[in-house]
């Protein structure tokens, strides 16, 4: 017998989130993660430090001309990084 007061699991979890209120965290979390993936390995290893404050992603990188390239794609990193994330996390990028 089917009870009539199920959810789905993935109801539940959203819920739970929203109710914590981590939701922009975890997509933060998933920007930070997906940077190797979105960069590639070989600047990723070029890469010290990343992390997002209000809203601004900041990326400390070993090379200067790496961080002068870089500077072209802004607009394009935070389009595919708020795509990975589900929703606009990420306003503004700073290469360091």
């Amino acid at each position: 017998m089917r009870r009539s007061n199920t959810q789905k699991i993935s109801e539940v979890i959203s819920e739970y989130i929203n109710q914590l209120k981590i939701g922009r965290r975890l997509g933060e979390a998933k920007i930070i993660n997906s940077w190797p993936v979105v960069v590639g390995p070989v600047i990723a290893k070029q890469t010290d430090k990343v992390y997002i404050r209000n809203g601004v992603f900041y990326v400390h990188l070993k090379s200067p001309v790496l961080r002068n390239e870089l500077s072209y794609m802004k607009t394009r990193i935070i389009d595919v990084l708020n795509e990975r994330a589900g929703e606009k996390i990420i306003t503004r990028v700073v290469l360091r």
